[in-house]
């Protein structure tokens, strides 16, 4: 797990599995989104299979699912509701950090 952070606040990541969430808790993190959509890549660890594991370590965890068409106004305005509803420091997930650290980006005009 290479985690990658952007900011105090949020850091991203390449996939992680449900093993891997005792590491993120004791990092400090406090919740986590995914951005990666179910079943893009044979064997990755379903969102529910995650959400589930970080509910039992008190972690919370939202799915905005990020597809072939990139970055959408939604997935953006959803990331801005996440911010402001979720615990932070927040680790931001897909298949290697880049649609993570993407639609954060893109937070920063709504945010002010």
């Amino acid at each position: 797990m290479d985690v990658r952070p952007i900011n105090e606040e949020y850091a991203v990541s390449g996939q992680i599995s449900p093993e891997d969430l005792e590491e993120i808790k004791a990092a400090g993190y406090r919740s986590i989104v995914c951005h990666r959509p179910d079943d893009e890549q044979p064997g990755q660890p379903s969102f529910a299979s995650v959400s589930a594991a970080a509910a039992e370590l008190g972690l919370e965890a939202r799915h905005i699912p990020i597809g072939q068409t990139g970055v959408t106004a939604e997935a953006v305005q959803s990331m801005v509701d996440a911010l402001d509803e979720m615990e932070r420091p927040m680790l931001g997930y897909c298949r290697s950090g880049a649609r993570s650290t993407a639609c954060y980006q893109q937070t920063a005009h709504l945010r002010n």
